[in-house]
């Protein structure tokens, strides 16, 4: 039997920590650090995170250059461990896996969009949306089927045999986001998936990733620079040297208007 989709209105409360046994969290951090030792220096990138994100929430994480973004979401995705304090996802406590256990993870749990695409430049559409399958042991015909079902999602069937040169900058992101479903992933990671697209794809690509969040209930982090596409959000995050200076829900959930954080200076919100 098909899942049926929730509504929006009985999906989790907007919630920094979860006290509800009710709300079945996805990602959990607890005290989270990571620090980076560069010679007899140590850089402190994240300093004591505390977040809970409940399944199915839409989330956007915003800061300017150097605030922790990128290691988040590097930890978030299974692509680092913590050096302090603990990471689950889906109840799975991340510092106690090995690295082919991190990898089966990540295959299993999360799907990775891209600014850049990251697409095989001598390899068709639905070659390059096959690839995380092929890593997976699917089978040819399997992998052809779902990959041909992922782009029809993305509405480029019709472009399955076509080389990312052939494809407009919206198209190969649209191939790049079929590429992270065809797993079927529960958590969706997205670092700047509009950075690189002018105003009018960019609202396409949102658009896509909005009817996802609704139809297929993932779990979605968003990394922006842009408060207007963070508004596309159910809740924004803003780090600032490593800690979280603001966690709120979103206008569309009743939250205050996204900061613009390019326009933050040395004082927090």
């Amino acid at each position: 039997m098909a899942d049926v989709v929730t509504p929006k209105s009985q999906r989790p409360e907007i919630v920094s920590t979860v006290n509800d046994p009710t709300i079945k969290v996805m990602v959990e951090l607890r005290n989270l650090h990571k620090i980076y030792e560069s010679g007899a220096n140590a850089v402190h990138a994240l300093r004591g995170l505390n977040v809970d994100i409940p399944e199915g929430q839409y989330i956007a994480i915003m800061g300017a250059s150097g605030s922790g973004k990128s290691t988040l979401l590097n930890v978030l995705g299974a692509l680092d461990v913590p050096s302090k304090g603990s990471f689950k996802i889906a109840g799975r406590l991340t510092s106690q896996l090995s690295r082919d256990e991190l990898a089966a993870l990540r295959n299993e749990y999360i799907g990775f969009i891209f600014q850049n695409f990251n697409l095989l430049a001598r390899s068709t559409a639905v070659e390059n949306v096959e690839l995380p399958m092929i890593y997976a042991g699917v089978p040819t015909r399997k992998r052809r089927e779902a990959a041909l079902a992922a782009l029809e999602k993305v509405h480029l069937a019709d472009r399955g045999n076509h080389l990312p040169s052939e494809l407009s900058g919206g198209q190969q992101q649209r191939v790049a986001i079929a590429r992270s479903l065809v797993n079927n992933p529960r958590v969706l990671l997205a670092d700047e998936p509009t950075g690189n697209l002018d105003s009018h794809t960019s609202a396409e690509i949102l658009k896509i990733m909005a009817k996802l969040h609704e139809e297929e209930r993932l779990t979605i982090i968003l990394v922006t620079h842009d408060p207007g596409v963070a508004t596309a959000a159910e809740r924004t995050i803003i780090l600032k040297d490593g800690r979280i200076i603001y966690d709120n829900p979103t206008p569309r959930c009743g939250g205050p208007e996204v900061p613009d954080v390019r326009a933050l200076s040395m004082q927090e919100i």
